[in-house]
């Protein structure tokens, strides 16, 4: 029993978003049922949405596709939801041969070797592996010979006929792309601002400094911590206009500074390192200043040794460095608490609470503008496409469409990584195969349809860092190409089933198969060659071997269609291009 099959990894705040090759969870899973494995649990087989703050980590991204077969949109991952679907068909052929008992295992060279499942009426099931992550593999089989890619496995469900490799992949591969949805001039903004907290509105007052989720008992991310300097007049900054230093540690996860009611400057920790230290200069005048510190915890631990004992909070020392008694230790003055905002307090989110409160509107609305509530209504677009917000002018923040929260959005965290070519061969890990490096780790943000109303659908953002609302878009998710990589003599299911049942008697060519999106056509064939094309969906580009017709079939056979198969022969492309070599079809067409 596979407990957990990793289809993919989460996403985090200020991380590369991982991916896993359709190639590689096919060879993990062919490679457990043929050890004798019988049950398979995905996860995630479908991805999802950390809706309000049930993100944990911490820093776990509002995202949790998590690469799955099903987007977290609940759209086709193409080509892994078709690379499963087929392998789990191979499968099922070899079923009873699968529960008759254990395999045989046969030694076929030094990364190779071959399990047999014998069936009770005789015959067998066969996988054959190869688990050289560099080399192809020619292997000796019961009386015939077969090509192995590197890692991979072919299964035979009667010994002799291949219906499926791992690295083989006959689905095709959408690329999807979000689409802006036409709105009348867009979203309309007003403006709230949050106020920094001050004395007036302080919970209780202690002193030193307490640990954040023991003390909001997590009905927040947000835990102001307040106190009071004093400056002394003859302080020598005051003449000769060097800042004193403020110095913050804290357990995490982001902190913003505020003196006297300004920003003065902000701080954040990594799921690796939660822990984080500000440490700059501040603008401070004779008499007593207030230093208003907004400590921000972004989930809660959930994995990882004694994760119970993780803190969060601003828990010192906190000090001032550069007075004319050199340093001065806050740590353990009187601190004055508030959990959570006041736009949390009054509801600011919901129907109710927006309208208790007035709101700036037009000119007044200012944007860049830290602690500042948004608000716009607008109406749901027509269709059945899948809906996101782009968030990309933002920075940190929450949203909620009519009173229930999409989940915490925070744009502005670029990803760092290693966003390379990533190769299916080889131990899979979550750093890997990764994407999106110096861009935000989450961009796009799920607004399921069935929160929406027709009309009248009351949208509210909290920015903390200060953003522009007026970068805010609604978008589509649909498809915007597919393409398809399949190679001459590929095995296919159908040519099996149909040799099986004496129906043909000789091997089939493999098809291609090209599918849009419902209410989409195909509208143009941006690339396509029968030979020895290179490179990857979306960069296709011909290699030294080319048929010069390899664009007519699907012009003529696709172009207008929502579907359309051509199959991958010669013949279909105006000849041979080079006959002593093994070819592939590589194409990719438009969906409009």
């Amino acid at each position: 029993m596979w407990t957990e099959a990793w289809t993919g990894w989460y996403t985090e705040f200020g991380g590369a978003v991982p991916y896993r090759p359709a190639e590689d969870l096919a060879f993990s899973v062919a490679r457990f049922i043929q050890k004798g494995g019988s049950f398979i649990n995905y996860y995630m087989y479908h991805g999802g949405t950390n809706f309000g703050r049930t993100a944990g980590g911490p820093f776990i991204a509002t995202s949790y596709d998590y690469d799955a077969p099903l987007d977290e949109y609940g759209l086709l991952r193409q080509p892994k939801w078709g690379h499963l679907k087929d392998m789990h068909r191979a499968i099922k052929l070899c079923e009873p041969a699968l529960v008759s008992g254990d395999p045989t295992v046969m030694r076929l060279g030094n990364y190779q070797e071959a399990h047999v499942f014998k069936y009770k009426s005789g015959g067998c099931a066969a996988f054959l592996a190869n688990y050289n992550p560099r080399s192809f593999a020619r292997v000796a089989f019961g009386n015939m010979h077969y090509n192995l890619p590197p890692w991979s496995i072919s299964i035979l469900p009667d010994c002799k006929n291949t219906v499926y490799n791992t690295a083989r992949v006959g689905a095709q591969i959408a690329r999807k792309k979000m689409v802006p949805v036409p709105m009348h001039a867009g979203f309309s903004w007003q403006a709230y601002n949050e106020e920094t907290a001050s004395d007036v509105d302080s919970s209780f007052t202690m002193v030193g400094l307490l640990e954040q989720i023991n003390t909001t008992r997590d009905v927040s991310d947000y835990l102001w911590y307040s106190t009071d300097i004093q400056i002394d007049p003859s302080e020598g900054f005051l003449k000769n206009g060097k800042s004193p230093v403020l110095t913050i540690l804290s357990a995490g996860h982001a902190l913003h500074v505020f003196v006297n009611g300004q920003l003065s400057g902000n701080a954040y920790g990594s799921q690796e390192f939660p822990k984080l230290t500000f440490s700059q200069g501040v603008n401070l005048r004779a008499g007593i200043n207030k230093i208003s510190l907004l400590s921000i915890s972004v989930g809660l631990p959930n994995v990882g040794p004694h994760f119970e004992t993780w803190n969060a909070g601003i828990l010192g020392p906190v000090t001032l460095n550069g007075l004319n008694e050199g340093r001065r230790d806050l740590s353990w003055q009187k601190w004055s608490y508030k959990i959570g905002l006041k736009g949390e307090a009054l509801n600011l989110h919901s129907l109710s609470g927006s309208s208790s409160v007035e709101w700036a509107q037009g000119y007044s609305v200012a944007r860049r503008q830290s602690l500042t509530w948004y608000k716009t209504t607008f109406n749901a677009p027509a269709g059945n496409a899948p809906l996101a917000l782009d968030m990309r002018s933002m920075g940190k923040g929450q949203i909620w469409i009519n009173g229930q929260s999409i989940g915490r959005h925070w744009p502005a965290y670029k990803a760092s990584g290693n966003c390379g070519d990533c190769n299916y061969a080889g131990l899979y890990n979550e750093k890997k195969c990764t994407t999106n490096c110096g861009e935000a780790s989450q961009r796009w943000y799920h607004v399921p349809r069935s929160w929406l109303n027709p009309t009248g659908n009351l949208l509210v953002v909290f920015e903390e860092w200060g953003g522009d609302p007026n970068g805010i878009s609604l978008v589509r998710r649909e498809t915007d190409s597919v393409c398809a990589n399949i190679y001459e003599w590929q095995p296919t299911l159908m040519n099996y089933q149909m040799q099986a049942s004496g129906k043909v008697n000789k091997p089939l060519r493999p098809k291609v198969h090209l599918e849009c999106d419902a209410g989409q056509k195909i509208s143009a064939v941006k690339f396509a060659s029968f030979g020895t094309p290179e490179g990857v969906c979306g960069s296709y580009r011909e290699g030294s071997c080319h048929a010069h017709h390899s664009y007519d079939a699907f012009n003529r056979l696709c172009v207008g269609q929502n579907f359309c198969s051509v199959t991958v022969a010669p013949e279909m492309f105006g000849g041979d291009p080079c006959p002593s070599v093994m070819k592939k079809l590589s194409v990719e067409v438009i969906c409009s």
